[in-house]
């Protein structure tokens, strides 16, 4: 079925900017305390490096500016966090229903899928190149 065809580039835009919104969000609870404040017991480097690529990430994505590059990197912090944030603390398991890891396994493949895609439609890298298309 290919109903949804037509509207396939502004589908694409909307999952672009939402995925940047939303990972953003975890940017702002590690830097800035923001939705319940940071999580208890993450080390600097969780709160500081992950947050940044995430709160700094998550707005290139969502905005469309350089979104390949920044989701190419965001899809690699997150594979990194499900390794070690739900792999390794539960003994090895990869089964993502078991070690908790959905949403870092999704935001991993959902960023990976932008870095291959770019940035396409309602975006600025669009608008600086003066077409709807990237």
């Amino acid at each position: 079925m290919g109903f949804l065809r037509p509207h396939a580039e502004r589908i694409y835009a909307l999952l672009r900017i939402m995925a940047g919104l939303m990972f953003m969000q975890h940017g702002l609870q590690k830097l800035f305390g923001l939705f319940g404040g940071v999580p208890p017991g993450a080390p600097p480097f969780v709160v500081y490096g992950a947050g940044i690529i995430e709160f700094v990430g998550g707005a290139l994505i969502a905005l469309g500016l350089f979104a390949g590059p920044a989701a190419f990197i965001a899809s690699g912090t997150m594979a990194f966090a499900f390794f070690l944030g739900h792999v390794a603390p539960h003994g090895g398991n990869l089964m993502p229903i078991v070690n908790q890891g959905e949403l870092a396994a999704l935001y991993c493949f959902g960023f990976l899928y932008i870095a291959a895609h770019g940035s396409g439609i309602w975006s600025v890298d669009a608008a600086r190149r003066g077409s709807s298309r990237t």
